[in-house]
């Protein structure tokens, strides 16, 4: 994190989050199989019950910020990334999302076990809108970035699953987005990696052009990277301020 404090109120906005509730409905009683879940669906005798994974949450994020998201496991912070990222659709309230996205969420999500690395480059590239000619021109500063030369041509089943996030890593952020959307990423990984991809994305954040969105378990690396910090718990928004002091009172929680 850096000393200075960036005063961002004439930047343009980049994220609206506005009144933001997701519900998923999710069966009152637990099933074996899916023979006798369509069994009690034809006798309509299987409820659902409702689960509010955010209610009612608003924010807004202006262009250059980085704001971390803190909250327990399960309060909605992965829900809310999905939905800016355009992988969920709310249930009410709107999202507005200016610019392209880097989203580095569950990380390999989109490959193919089958294919090999370099297939899967051509193919996750394409899913994030890059040309073939774009691939093919940054192809060698992946392969170099995610520091596997010699496994290119290996099926990517046959890969761990912190060799596939290296991959993904390299392809998501080859190019500097608008926003930049990281869900545990760091947490993947040897050590040298995690630093590694750290320094990258600090590099986005002191170029001033690219927001952040930053989730992670590690309180240290929330207020290192995040100037600012919004806390949900159990899908409610509990604080929005400097990184320090939401951190402080997510804190005390657990004291």
């Amino acid at each position: 994190m850096t000393e200075s404090v960036v005063d961002y109120s004439e930047q343009p906005l980049a994220v609206e989050v506005d009144d933001v509730t997701m519900i998923f409905n999710m069966a009152s009683e637990s099933l074996t199989n899916l023979k006798e879940y369509f069994i009690k669906i034809m006798r309509h005798e299987l409820f659902f019950k409702e689960f509010r994974a955010l209610d009612h949450v608003s924010f807004k994020v202006r262009r250059g910020e980085v704001v971390g998201l803190v909250g327990t496991n399960g309060s909605g912070k992965s829900t809310m990334l999905k939905c800016i990222a355009g992988v969920l659709e709310p249930s009410e309230g709107s999202i507005v999302v200016r610019g392209n996205i880097a989203p580095l969420i569950e990380l390999g999500a989109g490959f193919d076990p089958e294919l090999t690395a370099r297939e899967n480059i051509y193919l996750n590239g394409s899913l994030l809108g890059y040309s073939r000619e774009f691939v093919d021109e940054h192809l060698q500063e992946i392969i170099d970035f995610a520091e596997l030369q010699d496994f290119m041509d290996m099926p990517l089943k046959n890969y761990s699953s912190g060799m596939v996030a290296r991959i993904a890593f390299a392809i998501a952020t080859v190019t500097e987005p608008d926003l930049l959307i990281v869900d545990e990423t760091l947490s993947v990984g040897d050590v040298f990696f995690q630093e590694k991809c750290e320094r990258r994305i600090q590099s986005f954040i002191d170029s001033g052009n690219v927001t952040v969105l930053f989730v992670s378990h590690s309180m240290k690396q929330v207020e290192r990277i995040c100037e600012r910090a919004i806390w949900i718990e159990k899908g409610v928004q509990r604080m929005d301020g400097p990184v320090e002091e939401v951190v402080e009172a997510y804190e005390r929680q657990f004291g």
